[in-house]
């Protein structure tokens, strides 16, 4: 594997939108950023949270090396700020790279301004308790896609997928492949072909009186 600078740099720049069609499990639509221009990449430190409750978030915050993204499951509580301006503050000083959370986060302008990407499936204003039991470094269930400790995740505008540890390699390698398809496809659209020549699609399927007559 590349080292962990050049492997975050090359997974955003392919983006979540190639990586899901190359072999990545991508998570639900609910997970979106919290703030406009929010991205992220690296391996996870998964979370499990008694619903109602954050006590696992924080000592994640504690323990999770520098790097690594926040990957936290909730339960059937989604809507609590369960990651607020307080938390950020803590994850920044220890490098944590940011959090994917299906459940609900809260203070995004203030996650805006000090630019700490946050994807999460609502925002609330009421906060979670802290007194719970929980569980970290466990395999869990974020936006319905099953995270285990060490994959990869990788979170831009258009979603949150996750490649598993396992597979990572093999998609990284389909990944720069079809990057490499597009790019060749954009510089065929602007030389003048046509979606449909490119793709092998049958327009004969389409209805168009004013073109057959």
């Amino acid at each position: 594997m590349s080292s962990p600078l050049v492997t975050v740099r090359e997974l955003l720049e392919l983006g979540s939108a190639t990586l899901g069609e190359a072999g990545a499990h991508a998570m639900r639509d609910r997970i979106m950023p919290a703030w406009r221009g929010a991205k992220l990449a690296g391996p996870a430190f998964t979370v499990q949270c008694t619903p109602g409750d954050n006590l696992a978030v924080h000592v994640a915050v504690m323990r999770a090396p520098e790097g690594s993204v926040l990957v936290v499951n909730i339960g059937d509580v989604p809507e609590l700020g369960y990651w607020g301006e307080v938390l950020t503050t803590a994850a920044e000083a220890r490098g944590i790279a940011g959090l994917v959370i299906d459940g609900g986060a809260r203070d995004t302008s203030a996650l805006e301004e000090h630019k700490f990407p946050v994807f999460a499936s609502t925002i609330a204003l009421r906060g979670a308790t802290k007194e719970n039991v929980g569980e970290i470094n466990v395999e869990i269930r974020c936006g319905d896609v099953a995270v285990k400790p060490g994959d990869w995740v990788v979170g831009d505008s258009d979603g949150v997928v996750v490649i598993p540890e396992a597979k990572f390699d093999q998609v990284i390698v389909a990944g720069r492949e079809r990057a490499e398809k597009e790019a060749q496809m954009f510089k065929a659209l602007r030389g003048g072909e046509t979606t449909v020549g490119l793709l092998g699609l049958d327009p004969s399927l389409i209805t168009d009186p004013l073109f057959d007559r």
